[in-house]
């Protein structure tokens, strides 16, 4: 990449894979060994789609108890970041904290949980990005499953309704008041729900390829998927 061309950083927003603290919406149906088991499978999965990107540092940010965890499971290829702060508000508040330095870094946070995104959409969001002050990536839900920055806005992200389905429209809200332009990727969904593990084990029945490991989970969890609500036949 030559020098005069951004620093792009891609950031994967992640916690270690402990058992009852990570995907813990799913836990209802799934003994809680399937859902880490599950999580792992979809971290890796989203750190592979992330080095197949050109041209994009790849790094992960987590909470400070999560650190060495973390830095075991993905090794020594990909540098891991304590946040400073407790909660999700506080991992965004430290990823363009950390990694931006007056507009010379393109940074972008991304999910863990959607190893099934085109990498087409991520080399998009940074092409929005060094034309505008912040790109989103929508979910279905009301929330977001990517967010970037080319400098760090202290009150961008707070803490009220982060992780709900308005936390898409206090992020806007809070861009408008900053005066921040804003260019969006196209509507995705992550993994937080029974129904969006249906979605993604039959999306993944189909392409596997887009997220292996997370796939071979799906064949070996399918039954008990396919028993989280009518009309998933074919599962």
């Amino acid at each position: 990449m030559s020098s005069s061309l951004p620093n792009r950083t891609l950031v994967i927003m992640a916690k270690a894979p402990k058992p009852g603290m990570v995907k813990t919406r799913l836990s209802e149906s799934l003994p809680s060994s399937a859902v880490t088991a599950l999580y792992r499978c979809l971290l890796e999965d989203t750190l592979a789609l992330a080095k197949s990107l050109s041209s994009v540092g790849v790094a992960v940010m987590c909470p400070e108890s999560d650190q060495d965890e973390l830095s075991h499971v993905v090794g020594d290829t990909v540098q891991v970041v304590a946040q400073k702060g407790d909660g999700l508000a506080a991992g965004l508040t430290s990823v363009f904290r950390h990694f931006t330095v007056a507009g010379q870094q393109h940074v972008i946070a991304f999910n863990s949980d959607s190893p099934h995104l085109a990498p087409s959409v991520l080399e998009t969001a940074f092409q929005i990005l060094a034309t505008h002050d912040v790109v989103v990536g929508p979910t279905h839900d009301g929330g977001y499953y990517l967010v970037g920055a080319k400098a760090a806005h202290s009150s961008l992200f707070e803490a009220d309704g982060m992780g709900t389905g308005t936390a898409l429209d206090r992020l806007l809200t809070r861009t408008r008041a900053l005066e921040l332009s804003t260019g969006f990727t196209e509507p995705f969904y992550d993994i937080d729900i029974a129904n969006d593990l249906i979605l993604l084990a039959r999306e993944l029945r189909l392409a596997p390829a887009k997220a292996p490991r997370t796939a071979r989970w799906c064949g070996e969890w399918q039954e008990a998927v396919a028993q989280f609500g009518p009309g998933v036949e074919g599962l």
